[in-house]
C-alpha cells in the first residue's frame, strides 16, 4: 500500500512540475514567425530552420495526438 501511494506522489509531483514549466511557454499565433531553431534530420545531422527559409516557404506541422491511443 506505501508504494502504490509512493507511486502516486511521484506522479502529482511530476505533473505539476511539468504543468509549472509548461505554463512559461507561449504558443504562437496563425502567421507568427516562429523562432529560429535546430533539430536532428532522418540523417542524424543538424537542419535550422533559418537555413530551411532561406530556400523557400517552411511549414511547421505538429501531430500532437500522434500515437497517443486517442
Amino acid at each position: 500500500m506505501r508504494t502504490v501511494q509512493h507511486l502516486t506522489r511521484r506522479i502529482a509531483a511530476g505533473l505539476a512540475i511539468v504543468l509549472i514549466l509548461a505554463s512559461g511557454a507561449a504558443a504562437l499565433e496563425v502567421g507568427q514567425k516562429a523562432p529560429d531553431f535546430t533539430l536532428t534530420g532522418a540523417d542524424g545531422k543538424p537542419v535550422k530552420l533559418g537555413d530551411l527559409l532561406g530556400k523557400g516557404p517552411v511549414v511547421i506541422y505538429t501531430f500532437i495526438q500522434s500515437f497517443t491511443g486517442t
